[in-house]
């Protein structure tokens, strides 16, 4: 299996990279001549086809929903992290909503595509070493999600698990989001599998293992204390990480 990943993982690793190239100057003319809303839709096509070319290494995604999202109202999306291959799913499952992720300020510049759309297209850019930067940057982002009703993605992880297994989560993030959307729902995810990808260092790719992302029961934000909220939450995601 290993010998196949070196076969497919150049060509995958192309195909990714040019997907990213191309849709630059689109997010730009999108943003530019239609705005947000027309830059959203570039958003949704270029986390649809990074999700797709995941198929040259043998990896689909599977989204599993039994639950009605609520509407008009700010969601926050909270997920475990397990690999970079976590991110075009959701922003591509959950495009009704617009999600906006909370992300390192070091994304935010460099790499096609993804750093425009971090920059430009209402993310939360955090400095981890300026905690000041942080908290302001978190407190603007949360208004926005509010007033907008735009969708809000973190991962309370901090960082990605590079062997499935759950880290601590930590609150500080969440806190200053729910601080500002209390009319708002916290929506659990669990990803399983994303970490596979990476299971022999960053090359060459893992092949053949199938990821999925199971939606849990949204919480109302005001209906319990943020300490609960919290607990609930990490306890609903880490119970189903197989």
């Amino acid at each position: 299996m290993k010998f196949i990943s070196y076969i497919l993982s150049p060509i995958f690793a192309f195909v990714f990279f040019l997907i990213l190239i191309l849709f630059h100057p689109f997010q730009w003319l999108s943003y530019n001549l239609f705005g947000p809303k027309g830059h959203d839709k570039v958003v949704a096509a270029l986390n649809f086809s990074l999700m797709k070319s995941m198929l040259l290494i043998g990896v689909s995604v599977k989204l599993i929903n039994k639950y009605k999202l609520p509407e008009n109202a700010s969601l926050i999306l909270v997920s475990n992290h397990q690999s970079t291959f976590d991110i075009p799913p959701m922003g591509w499952f959950f495009r009704k909503y617009n999600p906006k992720f909370v992300s390192k300020i070091e994304l935010g510049k460099g790499i096609p595509s993804i750093s425009y759309n971090l920059k430009y297209g209402g993310a939360a850019l955090i400095d981890r070493k300026d905690p000041k930067q942080a908290i302001t940057e978190l407190i603007r982002f949360s208004k926005a999600i509010n007033k907008n009703k735009w969708g809000a993605a973190i991962f309370p992880e901090g960082t990605r698990s590079r062997t499935g297994e759950p880290q601590v989560f930590a609150g500080n993030g969440l806190k200053i989001i729910t601080k500002f959307n209390k009319d708002g729902y916290v929506v659990p995810l669990t990803i399983n599998n994303s970490w596979k990808v990476f299971k022999y260092g960053k090359y060459p790719f893992g092949i053949g293992n199938p990821i999925t992302i199971t939606v849990h029961e949204p919480i109302k934000i005001d209906s319990l204390p943020f300490k609960e909220l919290l607990e609930k939450t990490e306890t609903i995601i880490k119970e189903h990480i197989k």
